[in-house]
């Protein structure tokens, strides 16, 4: 793989010395120490069992990725993808990606969620996207039936934990929050452009719900996009019980 050249950086190698020092820091907030920490987290909430789910998060010109093919409480920083997030081409289905650092670990690959972590930093600016594959977020969507276009849910606390489009200012009690449902796809990075279109189609939606599948939430840090996931899976889950119980998920009832 050829050098890239990062602003602040110069020219790095894939696999060299400078790359590997990308993954290598005291500090517990960088990308590469986070990232294994909160794939721990998420996995005791059963977001990311079975190696599904993951997460990335930008740090200036460089964007953090965790890998597939790893059980995600057991991921460790030498783990980590790095790619400049200044691509040669957009990442979308089947295109070939810049790397700046790749794991020397055996049977690591890439997350299949590449693209779609792209559609959350350009279009909505995000420095971090969370994907989980959450049961209450599965399980709404099939409550809700194959042709709702969306979850609106009003009069709950937890709202206010949320941002317009992700990291705009936060909703109030009274506003009533709308994500998006797209299509499940057979291949993970097949969801990019129903992804991006959803995302055109709502722009203060913060997440995209994928029937069967998961979630996607982003934030203008991790800290946010963290928040975020925890605030709509609670309201996933209290939906799934209002459904049940045939109670209205909107007005104050």
């Amino acid at each position: 793989m050829a050098p890239i050249t990062l602003p602040g950086y110069g020219d790095i190698e894939p696999l060299s010395p400078a790359a590997e020092a990308l993954v290598k820091s005291e500090d517990p907030e960088h990308p590469a120490n986070l990232i294994p920490e909160l794939c721990r987290e998420f996995y005791k909430l059963g977001w990311v069992t079975g190696t599904g789910g993951g997460i990335s998060m930008r740090q200036g010109p460089l964007v953090y990725l965790a890998p597939s093919g790893v059980q995600k409480e057991r991921i460790l920083p030498e783990h980590m993808f790095v790619l400049p997030f200044a691509q040669s081409s957009v990442p979308k289905p089947g295109s070939k990606r810049d790397f700046v650092r790749v794991p020397s670990k055996k049977g690591l690959s890439e997350s299949q969620c590449t693209p779609l972590f792209w559609n959350a930093f350009t279009q909505r600016d995000a420095q971090s996207c969370i994907h989980t594959h959450s049961q209450h977020a599965v399980m709404l969507t099939l409550l809700l039936g194959k042709g709702a276009k969306s979850f609106r849910i009003s009069h709950q606390e937890m709202i206010k934990g949320v941002r317009l489009g992700g990291v705009g200012k936060t909703l109030a009690y009274f506003n009533t929050l709308e994500v998006p449902i797209i299509e499940n796809t057979a291949r993970e990075e097949d969801l990019t452009e129903s992804m991006a279109e959803a995302m055109t189609t709502y722009p203060d939606a913060a997440a995209i719900l994928v029937r069967r599948h998961g979630v996607y939430v982003w934030g203008p840090t991790w800290e946010s996009a963290k928040t975020q996931a925890e605030c709509l899976d609670y309201l996933f889950e209290i939906a799934v019980k209002m459904l049940l119980a045939g109670m209205p998920l909107e007005g104050d009832n």
